[in-house]
């Protein structure tokens, strides 16, 4: 499992994220505090807190390529 830390700022930071997000073969999970949801749901995402940094949760072994595709959103 791959973890990284992003931040979406808006309705099309959200929307560009799940585009990408919606591609991929495995499943990915955006965590914050306990609440776990799906990342390929824009529903789910809507019922985070988008002002704080959420926890990306990717279940697969290399999410380079992945991450190359969304660093806009990743934070330190």
């Amino acid at each position: 499992m791959c973890e990284v830390k992003i931040v979406l700022k808006g309705i099309e930071d959200v929307r560009n994220f799940v585009k990408e997000v919606i591609m991929l073969e495995y499943e990915v999970d955006l965590v914050q505090g306990r609440y776990v949801v799906d990342a390929k749901s824009v529903m789910g995402i809507f019922s985070l807190d988008l002002l704080s940094p959420i926890t990306l949760q990717a279940h697969a072994d290399n999410c380079d390529a992945f991450f190359a595709r969304i660093k806009s959103f990743i934070v330190a």
